[in-house]
């Protein structure tokens, strides 16, 4: 196949200052109402932390980056099994109470399964956004009961 490795991009505009975008990310309080059910503490840098999903049993260990308040998160985990994977997510103000979130994941070789992580992962953060945006802007927590179909399942 092709040589270079693949990774994913995806964005979207919350109607809501920097700021409060930011908190959503890093406190997991505010998480727990669009992504994760649980985390043993909140993003700040260089700290592990251990996820839960409410869908999975399982622990998702999750090692941060760097953080700048307002601007950027990074961290690593299992973004594909066997793989520790950097995801990067940028918050820009564009305008009085918007803010332009920006996420990458990378990366992967460009094989069988770069490619399904790809589309698997490329999903997730789609969704991730369109869940960070619906609760921010509108209290409405759209993750809630909508995989229950795969509890019984481990993501690969």
């Amino acid at each position: 196949m092709n040589d270079q490795p693949l990774e994913i991009k995806a964005g979207i505009q919350v109607l809501k200052p920097v700021h409060e975008v930011f908190e959503a990310i890093v406190d997991p309080l505010k998480m727990s109402n669009y992504f994760i059910s649980e985390s043993s503490g909140r993003m700040e840098e260089n700290k592990e932390l251990e996820w839960k999903f409410p869908e999975f049993d399982m622990v998702v260990n999750v090692k941060t980056g760097k953080i700048i308040t307002d601007q950027y998160v990074s961290y690593y985990w299992d973004g594909a099994k066997g793989h520790k994977l950097l995801v990067e997510m940028t918050l820009t103000e564009r305008g009085t109470g918007k803010t332009l979130v920006s996420i990458s994941e990378k990366s992967m070789p460009h094989n069988e399964d770069g490619i399904k992580w790809l589309k698997q992962n490329t999903e997730g953060w789609a969704n991730f956004l369109a869940c960070l945006k619906a609760y921010l802007e509108y209290g409405i927590n759209l993750r809630k009961g909508a995989f229950e179909f795969m509890s019984d399942q481990s993501p690969e």
